[in-house]
């Protein structure tokens, strides 16, 4: 393994921790903040969690499907390639993932801050969406069917 897939895996990786942090605390603070007496306090996290949703987790998504595709291309040939099944449907995968990101959780994010309680509800739907695309996700890394 040469140095250009170590920096690429490295950075693929680093990318999906970073994508992926708010998936587990998220929906803990949602809930501790949503029970409070205060709805202004889950308020003010959904205006947060929406900043930072925009600012880092989901360009730290794009990133990682990015720094994915570029391992494959400069390993094409030795273990990955274009042309294999979990390549193609780990791609559909993260296509299917940053739709929920920026057209569910993010708006939903937005739209909680502003006041809407329905989108709460938005919110966990889109959380859970994408945690089974993670999940899905792993699997595809992981066991690389019909390779």
């Amino acid at each position: 393994m040469d140095t250009t897939y170590k920096v690429l895996f490295f950075l693929h990786i680093l990318s999906v921790v970073v994508a992926f942090a708010p998936a587990s605390v998220h929906p803990l603070l949602q809930r501790q903040f949503g029970g409070s007496d205060s709805p202004e306090l889950l308020q003010r996290f959904a205006g947060f969690a929406a900043q930072n949703g925009r600012r880092v987790y989901a360009p730290a998504l794009i990133l990682a499907g990015l720094w994915g595709i570029l391992i494959i291309a400069t390993q094409e040939g030795d273990y990955f390639a274009f042309d294999q099944l979990w390549v193609n449907l780990a791609m559909v995968v993260w296509i299917a993932m940053n739709g929920v990101v920026h057209g569910l959780i993010t708006p939903s994010e937005r739209k909680l801050a502003a006041g809407d309680p329905d989108a709460e509800k938005r919110l966990d739907l889109g959380g859970m969406i994408v945690t089974i695309l993670f999940l899905v996700m792993l699997y595809l890394m992981i066991w690389k069917p019909g390779l």
